[in-house]
């Protein structure tokens, strides 16, 4: 396992994990298989259908995967087609290669689309995303199996999660990248091959990922339209969850004591610890400088802040994070509300701190299932260390994004609310400093309603929240979202909510804040407050069992 000093302050925190300071990016010191319909509450899971949806030849033959129950270790329901391997980013002999896993969807609509997961890191494997947030099986931390995800992103559209850059997971050579221009060109050469093996020429390609893929997204998608080839990079639009789009101070410096004050009970800390980070802010400059520039409209161009971490005395969230950790020695910097105990988690990760149990093992380290997915036999790390250790790129909130969002039908930046790596204001302020459509940031403050419907639940091992789950703003083809109760990754802590705005982006509604089903259930009352279907007549709260 790797292991990176986080929060390299000293006492507790030189315990951080390596996808703590590699998974945002941040140098910082410390529903059925295959259809297009879910299942619904007292439905049996489904057998796969016989007729392939992608054509089957010698070229897709070689990366199909039995999905059938029982073929893939600890998987007893059927997930569907799919297809995974490796696949080279050039025509080069001996290219790199870059590991996949594709599940085309039998929804009608997402016939002429593809979309693409990609983790952050950089060096983090978007195997994490297929298994603990959108792929159709799920395994969280703590549980005891996994379970069919109904929110996975395959009732919606074709998907394929890709480990990029090269060094990461199962890809295979040697990390060449100094740049995230680079790499784009290496996910481009890769998706060529990609889209050839498979037949999948002039489809729509919509990118969504999250953490440092705030920088990858961008870039990958500037690289598409540079590229003017709409056979294969016809790219209309991207998502990216809690982003890195900026420089450490903005994302987390400057916001960090106010986000204590809003969650100052999660927190714990003592009121003379509180009274000395309130006073170093203020004369570090971070509370003049929020207060000044988190403005709707901008009033002009914001400056850098005149002071950064490599001050001592203005590197606040660092000293924030060796306090909470004294006072809750499980916090998780991805969800500020986990408390002890520790959860095991089968990728190794439960939050901030790494984990495995004794006897426990990593589960794409395990050889039976390197095999039913194609992949190489090999170790496999969550997060791997040797790739873009060196990224000379600008931020993509300089010029990149703004283009971007420019170029596509819609751009979304979506935050959860309980994320401290990266924090919501902070993306915020990066936004408000960013020029598109000619006009510098949002003209008002976000405060529309974003509105999840309300839905019967496959099972509990599934819940998924409904209501208002936020607010959202969108201004010239680009929309930001305040996520509710979510840490750093939102599908994996409000599925609905992730899967409603993945139904935003692909078009499928005209708004976030409209009332209404999702597009994948029959048409019912989406705004009528329902009981919990748990195959059974009981509600939910009925089930709520109070010991006194």
């Amino acid at each position: 396992m790797r292991f990176l000093s986080l929060l390299a302050l000293g006492g507790l925190a030189s315990f951080a994990s390596a996808r703590s300071a590699r998974y945002s990016g941040k140098n910082i010191e410390l529903p059925r298989p295959r259809h297009g319909y879910p299942m619904q509450p007292g439905q049996a899971q489904a057998k796969r259908e016989t007729k392939k949806i992608i054509a089957q030849n010698e070229k897709t033959a070689k990366f199909a995967v039995n999905g059938s129950a029982g073929a893939i270790p600890d998987i007893d329901f059927d997930i569907g087609e799919s297809y995974a391997g490796l696949l080279p980013i050039s025509s080069a002999p001996n290219a790199s290669e870059l590991y996949f896993w594709f599940f085309p969807s039998e929804n009608p609509d997402a016939s002429d689309e593809i979309t693409i997961w990609l983790n952050g890191g950089p060096g983090c494997s978007s195997l994490e995303g297929f298994l603990q947030e959108n792929g159709p099986i799920l395994w969280q931390y703590g549980t005891y199996k996994p379970v069919y995800n109904p929110w996975t992103w395959v009732n919606l559209t074709n998907m394929v999660w890709v480990e990029q850059p090269v060094g990461t997971g199962f890809t295979q050579g040697t990390p060449t990248a100094n740049s995230t221009e680079e790499a784009a060109q290496q996910f481009l050469g890769f998706l060529k091959n990609f889209i050839d093996t498979f037949g999948l020429c002039n489809r729509t390609i919509y990118i969504a990922g999250e953490s440092y893929a705030g920088k990858y997204i961008p870039y990958f998608a500037d690289a598409m339209l540079q590229a003017d080839d709409k056979e294969y990079y016809d790219v209309k639009g991207i998502m990216i969850y809690d982003p890195s789009v900026a420089a450490d101070v903005l994302l987390q410096e400057v916001p960090a004591v106010p986000f204590v004050d809003t969650w100052a009970g999660l927190f714990n800390l003592n009121q003379t610890f509180m009274d000395d980070i309130h006073n170093r802010a203020d004369e570090c400059g971070y509370t003049e400088y929020l207060d000044t520039y988190l403005a709707f409209p901008p009033s002009g161009k914001l400056p850098l802040p005149a002071n950064n971490s490599k001050v001592p005395a203005c590197s606040l969230w660092n000293d924030i994070t060796n306090a909470v950790l004294l006072t809750n020695p499980c916090f998780d910097i991805y969800q500020v509300a986990t408390t002890c105990p520790i959860l095991w988690d089968v990728l190794g990760f439960p939050g901030s701190i790494p984990y495995l149990p004794d006897g426990a093992t990593i589960y794409f380290n395990r050889t039976e299932v390197q095999k039913a997915i194609n992949a190489p036999i090999q170790e496999w790390e969550e997060c791997s260390n040797g790739v873009l250790d060196t990224d000379t790129s600008l931020d993509s909130s300089i010029v990149v994004l703004p283009r971007v969002i420019d170029a596509l039908d819609r751009t979304m930046i979506v935050h959860g609310d309980l994320d401290w790596i990266l924090l919501g204001n902070g993306s915020l302020l990066t936004i408000q400093n960013m020029t598109w459509g000619g006009i510098q940031g949002f003209q008002e403050a976000p405060s529309d309603e974003f509105y999840v419907p309300y839905h019967d639940e496959v099972s509990l091992s599934t819940l998924s929240a409904a209501g208002i789950m936020g607010t959202t703003r969108t201004e010239r083809k680009f929309t930001w979202v305040s996520q509710s109760l979510s840490g750093h990754m939102v599908p994996q802590y409000q599925p609905s909510s992730a899967y409603r705005q993945l139904e935003f982006l692909l078009g499928r509604i005209d708004s976030l804040s409209e009332k209404g089903t999702f597009t994948t259930t029959p048409a019912t009352n989406g705004t009528t407050k329902r009981d919990v279907g748990i195959m059974s007549e009981r509600s939910l709260f009925d089930r709520v069992e109070k010991w006194v």
